[in-house]
């Protein structure tokens, strides 16, 4: 996946959580909630794959050497 691709997946997932959240605003079914709870996982794990590519490149890398990370792992950072 290169970074525009990236890119394009998280407009899709952000326009998703924008959609869940207006909906928050009366009561989210559980269904939803989950859904909302996924969205911010996949979202963290695109930022961070982005940044690990924009990473490698700037230091002479290949970006494609970059990975997803799991969900533990992205969840960990600090915002």
């Amino acid at each position: 996946m290169d970074d525009e691709q990236i890119l394009q997946q998280i407009e899709q997932l952000v326009d998703e959580e924008r959609e869940l959240r207006d909906q928050a605003k009366s009561e989210l079914a559980d269904e939803k909630r989950a859904r909302l709870e996924s969205l911010e996982i996949a979202l963290d794990q695109c930022w961070d794959l982005l940044r690990q590519r924009r990473a490698l490149r700037e230091f002479g890398e290949n970006p494609e050497g970059a990975h997803t990370r799991d969900a533990t792992t992205v969840e960990r950072y600090e915002q």
